[in-house]
């Protein structure tokens, strides 16, 4: 596991200076376009929890309007979600909007690969037992949840139940169940493995293959 550990920090600050040196030209005009549009705010910090269950911020390109969290169904996001602004809508839909977690990477507070850090209430919605556990490993940009939950949105809106119940009964447990399938099963082939499947997801959204590399993953609930 220590050298595990060790691996998994080097790649990290390997991808994050090289992602970060690559995609500068781009993201630079990303921020003149947010600093024009909108309501004039380019980046979003909210208060996440992190190894060992720790707080730290969390950085995003803004995608929503700056009260959001006090609008509608506050810290669940619906399918065309009027809080979410124009330009918010494409960089939402293709992820760029969590670029900016490069720079959680680079400081220790986030790994490329982990569970995603959460807000306290929906970090509540966990089972008391995966709350204990979840981030025994550090929170990632991607992970096995963001995978398989990557249209959340869709599936919350589509539910005939109200939003934070159906993210309780049906969204929680599965996706505490996934996390922990990660900490058990992580290492870096799996690591390299939900790495690509990320970028295949981006590109090939309704794609299955996560279920077919990994075959012993938990049975779906919904």
């Amino acid at each position: 596991m220590p050298m595990y550990l060790f691996l998994k920090r080097s790649l990290d600050i390997f991808i994050s200076l090289s992602a970060l040196v690559l995609l500068l030209p781009f993201l630079v005009p990303i921020v003149i376009v947010l600093r024009l549009t909108g309501e004039g705010y380019v980046f979003y910090r909210q208060r996440r929890i992190g190894l060992h269950n720790v707080y730290f911020d969390i950085l995003k390109f803004a995608t929503m309007l700056k009260d959001s969290p006090n609008m509608g169904t506050g810290s669940i996001t619906l399918r065309q979600d009027p809080r979410i602004t124009p330009m918010g809508t494409f960089l939402r839909k293709t992820k760029i909007n969590e670029l900016p977690q490069i720079l959680n990477v680079l400081k220790g507070d986030m790994s490329i690969v982990g569970p995603r850090p959460l807000v306290d209430k929906t970090f509540n919605a966990y089972p008391e037992a995966i709350r204990d556990k979840v981030y025994q490993s550090r929170p990632g940009i991607t992970g096995i949840g963001s995978i398989i939950f990557r249209d959340e949105e869709s599936l919350i809106s589509a539910s005939p139940l109200e939003p934070h119940a159906f993210y309780a009964q049906i969204i929680a447990p599965y996706k505490g169940a996934l996390e922990m399938w990660y900490l058990t099963h992580k290492s870096m082939g799996v690591d390299l493995k939900i790495i690509f499947l990320t970028a295949w997801a981006i590109l090939f959204s309704k794609n299955e293959l996560v279920y077919r590399w990994f075959k012993d993953l938990p049975p779906r609930s919904f």
